[in-house]
């Protein structure tokens, strides 16, 4: 039986009846496809046999959170259960002007609006098939220190990319956070802004999906879209964001900073394929002892 099979079978055992299932991108560790139904509807699905447990509740929670707290535009829960998450089908995301102007001012309004007192949230959450860990802390050089970075070295193939100087370096690096990083509130943030992350309603506006919530820095969302591939409107993202939620002063300087968390999680999936461990390496160069 396909993949693709296999979820239509899930979708069905849930109550769905489906007419067609087209395969979609789906992360990676979830089979996800976008499901015709005999009524008409188009829903997107996902399934995972070895869906973590709490895996797809905490993707729907975090939808909720940024739609009920923090007003972003995400897609309507139709179903979640241990093994299948069902949502609303969503657009492409178009990649105009238009497009990005709106993306930046919803993320800004997003940090904004939803400010809180400590950085972390009230249950750990996933990014990829690996714990993302949301431990309440008052301080966020603390929390971004222990919970984003150093977090990710005890990964085998996090200690197998590095050696124990590059490791005291990132270990020196963030200890001098403080020197480094402006304080900044605790704001409630999507966790993995990156391009693919972002699809449209019917009506051509953004539509945030897959996150990894958690309140802390804003700008650990906007490294994400800094440092991700190039995409048209990037630029027109910042200026939007910028209109409504000033960027502090060297914000460029900190994105490969801010992108740590990312590019370590993605050495400990087995996903450097694109120089994620070079880009550790450059970030945490100042801080090596010679």
């Amino acid at each position: 039986m396909t993949e693709v099979a296999r979820l239509a079978r899930r979708l069905g055992e849930a109550g769905f009846a489906v007419r067609e299932v087209a395969a979609a991108g789906g992360g990676v560790i979830a089979t996800a496809g976008l499901a015709t139904l005999d009524d008409g509807r188009v829903v997107f699905a996902k399934t995972a046999d070895a869906a973590g447990g709490d895996l797809f509740e905490v993707e729907a929670a975090g939808l909720r959170e940024l739609r009920d707290v923090g007003g972003a535009a995400t897609p309507e829960v139709l179903l979640v259960a241990e093994d299948l998450l069902v949502l609303a089908a969503q657009r492409p995301r178009p990649d105009g002007p238009l497009f990005w102007e709106r993306l930046g001012h919803l993320v800004a309004r997003l940090h904004t609006g939803a400010v809180g007192e400590r950085h972390g949230w009230h249950r750990d959450g996933w990014l990829g098939r690996l714990r993302q860990d949301n431990t309440w802390h008052d301080d966020g050089y603390a929390f971004f220190a222990q919970r984003r970075i150093l977090r990710w070295l005890p990964e085998p193939l996090v200690r197998a990319a590095f050696d124990d100087a590059d490791r005291a370096a990132l270990e020196r690096l963030c200890a001098a956070l403080p020197q480094l990083v402006p304080p900044q509130p605790a704001a409630l943030t999507h966790g993995d802004l990156w391009a693919g992350n972002v699809v449209a309603d019917d009506l051509g506006r953004p539509v945030l999906i897959d996150p990894a919530v958690s309140y802390t820095w804003p700008e650990v969302d906007l490294g994400m879209l800094w440092c991700s591939p190039p995409v048209p409107g990037k630029d027109r993202f910042f200026d939007a964001y910028g209109e409504i939620a000033p960027l502090r002063d060297g914000w460029r300087d900190r994105m490969e900073l801010m992108f740590l968390r990312e590019a370590l999680s993605v050495i400990a999936h087995g996903d450097d394929d694109w120089g994620a461990a070079d880009l550790v390496r450059r970030v945490a160069a100042p801080f090596r002892t010679r």
